[in-house]
């Protein structure tokens, strides 16, 4: 485990960031890429952990993926398509490859052995496989998580599946794998999830349908090669959203972040808690993107509810280190999703906020955080980030809150998501 001493308790920060690529969108454009009939581009790139995954799981799949500068990619298919890899792939810690892969290798004529690191092992898989198998997935044992083994496979069948929790993994999984079925699938979502896979594919010149809650995708498309450029990702861009809110005397000016309204719910709920956040959109086809100015607001506590979770998802131990901040109680429900993220997200954010004086409850499906708490240690304390990227980085965010001196334990975690962010945040 590498630790990275803190910055200590801050008066202000002031400046002007552009953070990397969209991790989620990454992830897509390699995958589709991987798809076409032909060779595509990629813009922006994250050069991440979890995207480096994704990259050589489908080289091993006999994609070549070629880098071009800093963060642009070529993405080129063969005559064949993908082929059998000659080991098994490896996809580390990034859940979001593991399970969109499924859905693209459910129909593949050959055998895939599919494994991952030890925190990749123990997170849930059985909520796409499940569905996969209704197409036509053949698991050549029953499995719920890794390691899981795929048998040769040339038939998918379309289906009609209503999503049990609001998952947009799931759902693109059963989109990834309803193009390559031999009937119309269809997907009803209970609560509206992102949407990257859906605008992506229209970009691959893939036809998806909508009727009201539920999509539709029309079998045996092919995807043609396009030209993509990722925008700055907001789950990224939220570290230093919060911090101008919370640090005083704070002015920060965020440039080219997606704004993609199924991922900017963080922005919805500091407004209900009294914050002013300016956004201006650019002209953009595709993603929506713009940017976003934040300064030092007061917050008051607020409700969080299970409608609101699907929007703010990895933003949550972001907002519960803003309601220590606010005043009153907040409450967040109906975020069970969260213990079975990297770490149990709810008991890490939990311990670590109370290490540093928080009042944070943990609830069995989120919490509630009574306001505004001074965060302090009486001497130097070593905060830990439970292997998580998210929850490094929101500790990060809090020593900036914290008086007292703090070390973070697994600082390498961050490397997953934003591989620049201790010298972004040196940089403000």
């Amino acid at each position: 485990m590498t630790q990275q001493q803190l910055p200590s308790k801050r008066s202000h920060l002031k400046g002007m960031i552009q953070v990397p690529g969209d991790k989620s969108i990454s992830h897509r454009a390699i995958m589709l890429g991987s798809m076409a009939r032909g060779t595509s581009k990629v813009r922006h790139l994250l050069m991440a952990d979890d995207v480096q995954s994704t990259m050589q799981v489908y080289r091993q799949l006999g994609v070549t993926i070629e880098t071009s500068g800093e963060d642009t990619v070529i993405v080129s298919p063969g005559v064949a398509h993908l082929r059998a890899p000659d080991q098994p792939l490896d996809f580390g810690n990034s859940g979001t490859t593991l399970r969109l892969s499924l859905g693209v290798l459910a129909k593949q004529p050959f055998h895939i052995d599919m494994i991952g690191d030890v925190s990749l092992q123990k997170r849930p898989m059985g909520r796409v496989l499940k569905p996969l198998e209704k197409m036509g997935l053949r698991p050549v044992t029953p499995a719920t998580g890794l390691p899981i083994q795929l048998a040769p496979n040339q038939t998918l069948h379309g289906i009609t599946y209503t999503l049990p929790v609001a998952s947009a993994q799931v759902k693109s999984a059963l989109i990834l794998a309803g193009l390559q079925a031999d009937q119309m699938t269809r997907i009803t979502e209970p609560i509206a999830t992102r949407d990257h896979t859906e605008r992506m594919l229209t970009t691959f010149g893939v036809t998806l349908k909508r009727q009201d809650s539920t999509l539709l995708v029309p079998a045996a498309q092919s995807l043609s090669p396009a030209d993509v450029t990722v925008p700055g990702d907001f789950s990224s861009a939220a570290f230093w959203l919060v911090a101008g809110v919370l640090v005083p005397d704070s002015q920060l000016a965020l440039s080219e972040i997606g704004l993609n309204p199924t991922r900017t719910g963080l922005i919805q709920l500091l407004k209900r808690m009294g914050a002013d956040i300016p956004v201006q959109m650019h002209q953009t086809s595709g993603e929506p993107i713009g940017d976003v100015l934040v300064q030092t607001q007061s917050l008051r506590g607020i409700d969080v509810t299970k409608n609101d979770i699907p929007a703010v998802i990895d933003e949550l131990p972001l907002l519960v280190l803003a309601a220590t901040q606010a005043e009153g109680v907040t409450t967040i429900t109906g975020a069970e999703e969260l213990r079975v993220k990297e770490t149990d997200r709810i008991d890490a954010v939990t311990t670590e906020l109370n290490r540093l004086g928080a009042q944070v409850t943990a609830l069995p499906d989120g919490f509630s955080i009574t306001g505004p708490t001074p965060l302090h240690v009486a001497e130097p304390t070593v905060v830990r980030s439970h292997g998580d990227h998210r929850i490094g980085m929101m500790l990060a965010i809090a020593a900036l809150l914290t008086d007292g001196a703090l070390t973070l334990d697994g600082a390498e975690s961050v490397a997953i998501s934003y591989p620049t962010f201790f010298n972004d945040l040196a940089q403000l």
